[in-house]
């Protein structure tokens, strides 16, 4: 009896957990339509193996997610870009099973537990010092610091893993980051040299150089640069500043794209704020609107930067900038008076930089080639089975030809026979 009142007591406990996890207010409300489509792509038998229709679940993405399904739908399309994506990353770890990573030390304790109190400090599920949200996080971020050696951990993951964990359970969380950061592009902000950060800061300047040149201009004036402002948006993926039900928006979108959705909702956000910025007159005020008051200005402009994000492509301009800030920085080092020494670590920072920049094309570039095999081969089939089409028509066609020259043969000799039975039956004349 005490076992079964231990095992209700877990399950109500569970319940809770669920409820406090998921009490956030949605962008997109998921109509009863949408939830079915996505119910029905849920339960599909062998799902985890088959190729889903891309249209169809950028369309169900767009149209909104059921919350209660959320962690279940998001690890859906991690599953659906592994289909995809059938070479695996070059920069992908070793595939050690969680609970072992739980029984190392990790040298980033200190950091970790540092960091657990302010990430969602007013949520419920983690406001609790040392409790069940605070520990699954802990184990979560020391497992991925063990993991990924090279990254370890860094300010602003604690929020990422946090996201996942409101969504579904610690193991099933982590795995999830580690698909984020691995194969949806996360993880090169948040190496060491920020390196990747600092190009992304330039990247988003550009794009309102671009986009919105007045708003660029005005802020340029202010001496404004995005790294006062948009540094926590890409190292917390917004969930530092923005309500959970906007970001869990955000991550539907980098579940289905991948980490350009950042710039595109940074983007979009200052684009649809552009007339109130505007308003601002001096750094101080423009840098707190930004920060503090633009992430709470309600629903519907939220769903309006949500609506926007999915019409927009800007990875060609993404490259282009990337390229051009490599560009700069060389021509930089080449202009100033460095030693000997400094201009080598430059250099070396950035053929570096450009060589994981080189890896990471490359694997495009197989995914690509493999992707164009499997095309060629498809079109190789439908090219046989033209062909045997051809042959089958022409079969057709002479059997059909065959058929009407014997028709005409019949009909022929049965005008032949009809002309002497005809005769035949005339009526004798009447004097005969």
């Amino acid at each position: 009896m005490e076992k079964e009142n231990q095992k209700l007591q877990a399950s109500e406990n569970d319940l809770l957990n669920k409820r406090l996890k998921l009490d956030y207010e949605e962008i997109t409300p998921c109509l009863k339509e949408v939830t079915t489509v996505w119910e029905k792509m849920l339960s599909t038998p062998g799902r985890s193996k088959l190729k889903f229709d891309m249209e169809k679940m950028h369309s169900a993405v767009g149209q909104g997610v059921p919350r209660h399904h959320r962690g279940e739908i998001w690890k859906f399309l991690a599953e659906q870009y592994h289909l995809k994506h059938q070479l695996p990353s070059k920069q992908q770890p070793k595939d050690t099973p969680y609970k072992e990573l739980l029984k190392q030390l990790t040298s980033q304790q200190h950091a970790i537990l540092i960091d657990l109190g302010r990430t969602f400090p007013t949520h419920p599920y983690f406001s609790a010092q040392l409790g069940a949200g605070q520990l699954s996080l802990y184990n979560i971020l020391k497992a991925y610091s063990l993991l990924d050696q090279e990254v370890g951990y860094c300010q602003g993951l604690s929020f990422v893993a946090g996201i996942l964990l409101l969504h579904m359970g610690e193991e099933e969380a982590f795995h999830m980051l580690k698909f984020l950061m691995f194969d949806r592009g996360l993880r090169k902000q948040y190496r060491p040299d920020m390196i990747i950060l600092q190009i992304q800061m330039y990247q988003l300047s550009r794009l309102l150089h671009d986009y919105h040149r007045d708003l660029y201009n005005h802020l340029e004036e202010h001496e404004i640069g995005p790294s006062l402002y948009a540094a926590p948006w890409f190292l917390t993926v917004f969930a530092s500043q923005f309500p959970l039900g906007f970001v869990a928006r955000v991550f539907d979108m980098i579940f289905l794209q991948g980490s350009e959705v950042i710039f595109k909702v940074a983007l979009s956000l200052l684009g649809s704020h552009k007339p109130l910025i505007l308003q601002h007159e001096n750094l101080e005020t423009i840098v707190d609107f930004i920060k503090n008051t633009l992430p709470n200005l309600g629903l519907v402009q939220m769903e309006k930067t949500i609506n926007q994000v999915f019409e927009m492509d800007i990875s060609k301009q993404l490259q282009a900038y990337e390229v051009e800030y490599h560009v700069l920085q060389e021509e930089l080092i080449d202009s100033s008076p460095l030693s000997d020494n400094q201009r080598m670590d430059k250099l070396e920072k950035t053929n570096s930089s450009l060589r994981k920049q080189n890896l990471d094309l490359l694997e495009q570039l197989q995914v690509a080639n493999s992707r164009i095999q499997s095309l060629e081969a498809t079109v190789e089939k439908l090219l046989t089975n033209e062909s045997k089409l051809k042959q089958a028509a022409l079969a057709l066609e002479l059997e059909r030809s065959a058929l009407l020259q014997t028709v005409e043969e019949l009909q022929r000799r049965t005008a032949e026979l009809s002309g002497p039975l005809l005769g035949l039956t005339q009526p004798k004349p009447a004097g005969d």
